[in-house]
């Protein structure tokens, strides 16, 4: 049974990703279509709380993956390696622009471009991953036998859509909650036409899975069909809550509603698929690692979940309430106004030494891109196989690299920009 105990920790980590990166990777897709970049540095500011805690759910979830169910691990990850290796850049990409875009004085708009961009690519490889599993990853003896594209189907194309529908409505309802003005009342507006799409979307799905699921779906099992519906009518419950609060006080509702619908759809999933991990056939008995394994992984990754936790739960406590600018990003109307006066785009300043946002972008992610690749190709050298490049060339692009962001800093601090307190005065 310590299999099952296994099981249940990879799906209460990645139960709690989907809760709680997913709001803040749906704020930073909702950023990419508002005009106001007095808004979208509000929506950066409520993400730089907490985005590093949620996102540790993800390594937990991976880590109880790899010690207690090798055999998915195995399996799963061969079979995605390219939408996993494209997330992973993405939600780099995207912690580094969150906090170079806190650290500003002003609105940074290319730092803005890749926090939306990185958002969008992170959810719907997320999407590509998810939807690649319940399709099915051909496999023999726990190895994958599959090709390099086994992982997009008309399936998993539409899990990646209904995912980032599911991640857009919870960053709305999450504004809904923290925020005041008009990025409140745009929430509110937008939360019912992003139910009516994650509606449709979990219908589609839902129906969709039958077909592209290989295996036989047993609902014809009293157990299995009790526990099926009834999550669905948690869910559905749930979305009429949220439905109702969109708009309308009190604001954590939508919110609350939204998290359980989250939670009660990810139940009726593993309802309707368990105890096959992988379609058609890789069950969590068939995958799981030794008696030995799996109790070092309930004590070790168990014991770190109430950790992390708690950590979240104190990052809430201490950000509670509403979100409210400081006086050096607000309009000099005065704290009693912050509805239209302080939110107009003028408001924000852009800081010193931006330039055209294009060239700005293009060479910081290019920067990033470069520093990543090196890292991947050194391990190739180093582990004497040597296909790619050998050592002569990983020390150019190292010199290179350096040189350009040194470069790149030194324009930066002749632009003041370090000069985070002279800015503020």
């Amino acid at each position: 049974m310590l299999e099952y105990a296994s099981y249940a920790l990879v799906l209460l980590a990645l139960g709690a990703y989907l809760l709680l990166d997913g709001y803040d990777l749906g704020i930073g897709i909702l950023s990419l279509f508002d005009r106001s970049d007095q808004r979208r540095k509000e929506y950066n500011e409520l993400i730089a709380t907490a985005w590093d805690a949620n996102e540790s759910w993800i390594i937990l979830a991976g880590v109880a993956l790899w010690a207690g169910l090798p055999g998915v691990y195995a399996t799963v990850l061969p079979g995605v390696y390219l939408p996993l290796v494209v997330m992973l850049l993405a939600v780099v990409l995207r912690g580094t622009a969150i906090e170079l875009q806190s650290a500003s004085p002003g609105y940074r708009r290319g730092w803005g471009l890749v926090f939306g961009i990185s958002s969008l690519v992170a959810t719907l490889c997320q999407g590509l991953v998810a939807g690649a599993v319940l399709s099915g990853l051909p496999h023999r003896g726990g190895v994958f036998t599959g090709g390099t594209w086994e992982w997009l189907t008309p399936y998993s194309m539409l899990c990646a859509l209904g995912l980032a529908a599911v991640h857009v409505l919870a960053g709305a309802a999450w504004l809904q909650d923290k925020t005041t003005g008009t990025a409140h009342d745009r929430a509110g507006r937008l939360g019912r036409p992003l139910l009516l799409a994650v509606a449709v979307a979990s219908v589609v799905l839902g129906f969709g899975l039958r077909l592209a699921d290989p295996q036989h779906l047993r609902f014809d099992q009293p157990l299995r069909a009790t526990l099926f519906g009834l999550a669905v009518a948690a869910a559905v419950v749930c979305g009429a809550i949220a439905w109702y609060g969109f708009g309308r006080r009190p604001d954590w509702r939508p919110f609350a509603a939204v998290a359980g619908a989250e939670a009660a759809g990810l139940l009726a999933l593993v309802a309707a698929t368990a105890p096959v991990v992988v379609p058609p056939d890789l069950t969590v008995h068939a995958a799981a690692s030794p008696h030995g394994s799996q109790l070092f992984l309930l004590i070790g990754v168990g014991g770190c979940m109430p950790v992390v936790l708690a950590y979240n739960i104190y990052a809430w406590w201490v950000f509670r309430g509403k979100f409210a600018q400081t006086p050096a990003h607000t309009d000099a109307a005065g704290p009693s106004d912050t509805t239209a006066a302080a939110e107009r785009p003028a408001a924000v300043s852009r800081a010193a030494g931006d330039g055209p946002w294009a060239a700005v972008v293009t060479r910081r992610v290019l920067l990033t891109l470069l520093a990543l690749a090196v890292a991947a190709l050194s391990q190739d050298v180093f582990g004497g196989v040597r296909v790619w490049i050998g050592p002569a060339a990983v020390a150019v692009c190292c010199v290179t690299a350096l040189a350009a962001w040194i470069r790149s800093d030194r324009r930066s601090a002749a632009a003041g920009e370090f000069d985070l307190w002279a800015a503020e005065k």
